[in-house]
Formats: structure tokens, C-alpha cells, sequence
């Protein structure tokens, strides 16, 4: 199903922007939080009402007043936003009323010449629609009585945005193709994934700044590149520690391995300037454990003194699915058309299918290599295997026993398996069936 047109959310700071998101979409992408400007780059999601589906383009809040860098380009990107959409809501606090930094929004949205919904929201009780009168004043239209909270009048706005973009054609945008390859971009906070994907797009799409955790959600970004279609989702910076993760990082991490979860190819970004710490090496395991195909992207690489010889061994002893790296370098552009032939590679492999003949012919290879674990008399015989799954690749091996199966055996065939494949950095799961 095509989208129907593009709707871009815009307000000043903590007018309930999130909260009417996780409303229309019925889902909990955007991160809620009570403190005022949790949400700072643009993202896209899919929004779908009466069997017709639209895009909504969540915005960080717009305060011009505030001088601070990030703010500035924070005021820039809803900018960017509102010249894409068809249509824009212009969200407000009506218990508050309006403020001096309502009316700058105001004014933004004027010169766009774009429509405007003006939406009263957090009028929790139908009894408060008066306060919405109020927004008249800016001479946008109607204002719109809800709550995003609790749902109230939403139906209806939906309704009025689903009529508008009937009526008027919004821009359709077509559905991602089924091989599209889904890139979750992991690693601890300020090693640069959002420079990366701005360099990758070639605009400045995230907001980029020297205070850590400025990403909050995971945003993804579609990139065409030849026949190839990418999905980049930069995501939160992950904390390893417990006592580290409260209040919007918590959620924030949930949201990072909830990308990396969905995604097929995630890229662990280390810091190659400060070499390889032990909380690059979590995160490749959070990639590991959701079952993606891992490439290691060594960033900053030109102000780097770490040698490639000492990454390469540290990572090769201590990461199960011995994924690739490459180093890049995200201020020159060094290294990023090698880096999405890498992903495109690495993304054959993780869905390629083994055939059957071949997976055998390898098995009665490891059999002859290595002599097989015994118990009680008993030695483990691997009878026959077929690949049962793909994206990733799983194994079924049927076995006389397999209480016999060991440990050390089975991630040795597993490493076996992956390197006669070439499936280094791809998970590898295999089954050990008892033969019935």
C-alpha cells in the first residue's frame, strides 16, 4: 500500500507532540518523556486510517528564542520538515495558551504558505473546548479540540487529514521493496552515527553535536544507491551499566535494540580514535543477540593512532560471529562507498540459501576432521543437514543423540560452517535434532 502524502508535526517544546504521535500511529516509537525537548531530529512514521496510509514527520520543539547551537538546528530541521509535508499540524498547549515562542512557530508556518491544522491539544475533559478559542488569534484556521493522551477527538483529526490528502493528492511515496536491507547503526554515545548517516545522505538530515545522547530515538532514513535500497536506522547511544540508564537514556536504549531487532545488517561503531573498550564489545553482542549480520565500522579513522593489526586480533578473539571491519571517516568521506559495498555484501550473505548437496558434502568434511564426542561408548554421529530458515540462516543437523552434542563441538561446527560459507559476521544458529 502506497502512502497517500507526508504530515509534519511541529510546536514549541513539550506541547504533547510525542504523546499525539504514539496516538495517531498506535505505537510507542516516539520517546515520552516530561522533560521539555526530549525529541531533536526528524523522524518519519507510517500513519494508516481508514485503509489509507499517510506519513507523519515527527520534529524536535521549535524555540528560536533559545540561542544554544543544537536548538538553532533543531528550529532548522522543522523547517526542512514543514517545506516536505503536504499538510502540517501545528500543535499547541491549550492549557497553557499561547506564549511568545507559539507565535514564532506561527510565523514560520505563515511564510510556508503550506495548509495548517492549529491543534489544541491536552484538553483532557470535552468540558475545556473553550479553551481552544484562544488559538484563533493566529489566523490559521479552525483550531482542532483533543488530547493525545487520552484520545479525545483524534478520530476526527485523522479523518480531517485523510480527507485533506484525498481531496488535494499529497505526494505518494512507494513501498519498500522486499530486498531492501534494513541497517541498524549501534554504539555507545558520540562515537558519530549520526555524522555518519548525514554523510552517507549527503544532507544533514540528524542533528549533530558534541553532547552525547543527542539521538534519542531510532529514525531511519531511506538511502538509494544503484538498485539498492538501504534503510538506516541511527539509533540512541547504548549504556552498558544498569545505574546508567535512567529516565530518557532507559527508554531510549529500548528503542536502539528495538532497531537492531528489526534491522538485518547493524554497523557497531568504534571509536577508532579511543581503540577498541569493553562497551563497543556489548554492543556488538546486543547485535549478536538479535540476530544480526555485524560489520564493524571503525569511525574517526583519520585522527586515529590505533594500529588495524591490534583491532583486527582483539575483535577476531573476542567477537562469536568474527565480523568484518572497515574504517571510515565521516568529516572526509573516506571509506563510505566501501563501507555500503560492504553492507550490500554482507546482506547476500545473510540471506543466501546453502544448498543441500553442498551442506552435506561439508558435514562428512567435519566429520573426517574432527573426531566427533563420545559418552558412556556412545560417540555423537552428525547424520545429514539442511538449511531450514533464511535472513538469518539456520541449520538443522540431525544427530543419533543429542545429549552427545557438546559445547565446544557445536561451536565448532559453527564456526566450521561459517567459514566454508563465508559467513563471517552473519548469525549462525544451528539445531541439533535427534534423527526420529
Amino acid at each position: 500500500m502506497e502512502t497517500i502524502g507526508t504530515v509534519a508535526i511541529v510546536g514549541f517544546p513539550n506541547v504533547g507532540k510525542s504523546t499525539l504521535i504514539n496516538r495517531l500511529t498506535g505505537s510507542r516509537a516516539a520517546v515520552v518523556h516530561e522533560t521539555p525537548g526530549v525529541t531533536r531530529d526528524r523522524k518519519e512514521l507510517v500513519c494508516e486510517w481508514r485503509n489509507r496510509r499517510f506519513l507523519l514527520i515527527d520534529t524536535g520543539g521549535v524555540d528560536i528564542a533559545d540561542a544554544s547551537p543544537i536548538t538553532r538546528s533543531i528550529a532548522d530541521q522543522a523547517r526542512e520538515a514543514v517545506a516536505q509535508a503536504d499538510i502540517v499540524l501545528f500543535v499547541l498547549d491549550a492549557k497553557i495558551g499561547i506564549t511568545p515562542g507559539d507565535e514564532e512557530v506561527a510565523q514560520i508556518l505563515r511564510e510556508s504558505k503550506k495548509p495548517v491544522l492549529v491543534i489544541a491539544n491536552k484538553i483532557d475533559d470535552p468540558k475545556q473546548e473553550s479553551l481552544a478559542l484562544e488559538l484563533h488569534k493566529f489566523g490559521l484556521g479552525d483550531p482542532i479540540p483533543i488530547s493525545g493522551l487520552h484520545g479525545h477527538g483524534t478520530g476526527d483529526l485523522l479523518d480531517e487529514i485523510v480527507d485533506y490528502l484525498d481531496a488535494h493528492g499529497g505526494q505518494e511515496r512507494p513501498e519498500l521493496p522486499e530486498q531492501a536491507i534494513r541497517v541498524a547503526i549501534l554504539g555507545r554515545p558520540n562515537v558519530g552515527k549520526s555524522s555518519l548517516v548525514n554523510k552517507l545522505l549527503g544532507q544533514e538530515r540528524l542533528v549533530v553535536s558534541e553532547i552525547p545522547g543527542t539521538t534519542r530515538d531510532a529514525i531511519d532514513t531511506v538511502l538509494q544507491r544503484g538498485d539498492r535500497t538501504f534503510v538506516l536506522v541511527d539509533t540512541a547511544g547504548l549504556r552498558r551499566k544498569r545505574r546508567h540508564r535512567q529516565g530518557i537514556d532507559y527508554y531510549s536504549e529500548l528503542r536502539a535494540l528495538e532497531a537492531a531487532e528489526r534491522a538485518d545488517i547493524a554497523l557497531v561503531l568504534i571509536d577508532a580514535a579511543q581503540g577498541v573498550v569493553d562497551q563497543d564489545l556489548a554492543v556488538a553482542d546486543i547485535a549478536r543477540k538479535a540476530d544480526c549480520a555485524t560489520l564493524i565500522v571503525l569511525s574517526k579513522w583519520d585522527i586515529s593512532e590505533v594500529k588495524i593489526e591490534e583491532v583486527r586480533a582483539q575483535l577476531r578473539r573476542r567477537l562469536r560471529q568474527r565480523p568484518a571491519f572497515i574504517a571510515v571517516s565521516a568529516q572526509s568521506g573516506r571509506g563510505l562507498d566501501r563501507l555500503l559495498d560492504a553492507v550490500a555484501e554482507l546482506f547476500d550473505r545473510y540471506i543466501s540459501k546453502v544448498p543441500t548437496p553442498e551442506l552435506n558434502n561439508a558435514l562428512g568434511e567435519l566429520r573426517e576432521r574432527r573426531q566427533p564426542p563420545s559418552k558412556n561408548g556412545k560417540r555423537l554421529n552428525m547424520l545429514y543437514a539442511a538449511q531450514i530458515h533464511e535472513r538469518p540462516p539456520r541449520f538443522r543437523i540431525f544427530v543419533n543423540d543429542q545429549g552427545l552434542v557438546t559445547r565446544d563441538y557445536a561451536y565448532w561446527v559453527e564456526n566450521e560452517l561459517r567459514e566454508r560459507f563465508s559467513l563471517d559476521g552473519v548469525p549462525v544458529s544451528i539445531d541439533f535434532v535427534r534423527r526420529t
